[in-house]
């Protein structure tokens, strides 16, 4: 079977959700036994998202290949499985650096750079990348942004010219917003209607809508829109508010989504069948838990998706032990000696999350020492470990000024030092540690148990490091390093073995965490706070 494409765009508004409807119809595809991929194209100049504030743009998810990239490639591998690569997330200042560099080397050989056809031809190269390996029978491409958007008009024509030059192997999901009118009591159509008009001007016809909306939407307001938007009928879905993101699936297997798209590529959908049992069974202990975990996320962003992959690989951890895990965000910057007890005190379990600068750092370090003073379960995570190590440094060590050359490059006492191939690094973009490394795990210790194997790959990125040149100190007083990196000694893992469960990762285990294959290390967090 040859690759066939799958684009999908948004309208009316953003944040509807187009990274959840092309991560559920791939599911979907999955699950008939298709292979997939999902890729994401965002119409802002920044090269990648690593150096975008979280206010600005949420979380920065890593690839395996070292990638950073845009927040949805984390639901495209939660919700099927597929490792994301650098070639899964472009932006337009990525396609203008390669164009520029070729036009400085002379590839062009002096001719005039464009937007087209030299712009687009470069988004359609990128396009059909993943579908030139041979790999996949389908690659869905989500735009990001709204149709409207000036920044958005370069990938739409290259969808335009790929529909064109592809024919019966191109189909165009559209996501649009049906809003809710409170003082007249009506559902409104009509920006559907406009977002429409706006995409064919561009001239791209639809091929399927999905109707978001907050409410369930009557049959003969789909048919209004079938009708003034050039849509078939069965290609008219909705997507309604759900209890959880993970219901999307069977709500869009429900309403055909994945069965409209096969008939518009003439495949017979009865030639296969999407079997969603283990999602199935996910979703019921979801559903069934009777147990809430209080998770407290030690941290000092105020928004839901700056600790998006956090929260879901504890969610999943929780939902196989038969519970639900409930978020207590506790900013970092307000905690004090007076307030910490009444705020870590309140929750389960700790996560101190991870991050950059100094800002909200010596509330972490409180947070850490109230929980490895009482025994608290304490997961903390890349600068989260660092936090751990820095606590345990000023008093158990009792070296009171003991910080990380990020935070005082001048402390005497540098227990986490900056490694030392970044020492010369003046770009700050994807300049990291980043990626997938490999980590020899001690075999007496709580990584080793949560495992069953010495020998992992975890995603990084950081710049900065645990000083060896502290080691012995740290271990002679009871905090163990049990995670190393085999080719240069990094660690990669503290734990202290005096307490039931307090363990600090340099690397991000929540990337890796799956709705079928829940991360190990959440599950023994998970596991420790239930056994209590």
């Amino acid at each position: 079977m040859h690759t066939r494409y799958i684009f999908v765009t948004g309208g009316v508004v953003s944040s509807l959700g187009k990274g959840i409807i092309s991560a559920s119809l791939g599911k979907l595809l999955q699950a008939r036994g298709y292979r997939i991929t999902i890729q994401k194209y965002d119409p802002y100049i920044n090269i990648d998202p690593g150096t975008l504030n979280p206010y600005e743009h949420g979380e920065c998810y890593v690839t395996i290949d070292g990638q950073e990239t845009d927040l949805d490639l984390g639901h495209y591998e939660r919700f099927t499985g597929i490792q994301t690569t650098r070639a899964n997330n472009v932006t337009t200042g990525r396609i203008y650096q390669n164009v520029m560099e070729r036009e400085r080397r002379g590839g062009y050989l002096g001719r005039t750079i464009q937007v087209i056809p030299h712009i687009t031809d470069e988004i359609k190269r990128n396009m059909k990348a993943l579908g030139d390996t041979g790999k996949y029978d389908f690659i869905i491409t989500e735009i990001g942004g709204t149709i409207g958007d000036i920044e958005s008009l370069p990938f739409l024509e290259a969808i335009r010219q790929l529909r064109w030059e592809l024919q019966q192997d191109a189909v165009c999901i559209h996501l649009t917003y049906v809003p809710f009118i409170a003082a007249a009591g009506e559902l409104k159509t009509k920006p559907t209607q406009h977002s429409v008009n706006n995409l064919q001007s561009l001239g791209i016809q639809p091929d399927i809508l999905v109707l978001r909306a907050e409410h369930e939407l009557p049959r003969p307001l789909m048919d209004k829109v079938s009708s003034f938007c050039n849509v078939a009928k069965d290609c008219v879905v909705q997507s309604p508010d759900l209890p959880s993101i993970y219901e999307v699936p069977v709500k869009m297997q429900e309403q055909g989504l994945d069965t409209a798209v096969l008939r518009k590529f003439g495949i017979n959908p009865n030639d296969t069948h999407a079997d969603l049992g283990p999602w199935l069974t996910f979703l019921g202990k979801r559903k069934n838990a009777e147990r809430t975990l209080r998770i407290g996320l030690v941290g000092k962003y105020d928004l839901q998706d700056a600790y998006i992959s956090i929260h879901e690989a504890l969610s999943h951890a929780a939902a196989y032990h038969d519970c639900r895990a409930a978020f207590t965000f506790i900013n970092s910057e307000h905690l004090t000696p007076r307030n910490v007890a009444q705020q870590i005190s309140q929750c389960d379990g700790i996560i101190i999350c991870p991050g950059f600068g100094t800002r909200g750092i010596e509330g972490k370090i409180l947070a850490a020492q109230y929980c490895r003073e009482h025994n608290v379960p304490t997961f903390g995570i890349c600068l989260g470990m660092q936090i751990m190590v820095i606590e345990f440094a000023r008093n158990v060590l009792h070296l009171p000024d003991a910080n990380s050359r990020e935070m005082d490059e001048n402390t005497p006492n540098n227990v986490i030092d900056i490694m030392e191939e970044q020492k010369h690094i003046t770009n700050m973009g994807g300049t990291m540690r980043l990626g997938g490394y490999e980590c020899q795990l001690v075999k007496d210790s709580k990584l080793y148990q949560a495992y069953g194997e010495d020998k992992i790959v975890e995603r990084h990125r950081h710049r900065y490091e645990f000083n060896n040149d502290f080691r012995h100190d740290f271990e002679a007083t009871g905090m163990r390093c049990v995670g190393f990196n085999p080719q240069n000694g990094l660690v990669e893992a503290v734990e202290v073995p005096a307490n039931d469960w307090y363990v600090g990762v340099q690397y991000h285990p929540e990337y890796s965490s799956t709705v079928l294959r829940p991360h190990a290390l959440f599950m023994s967090f998970i596991d420790e706070i239930v056994r209590r």
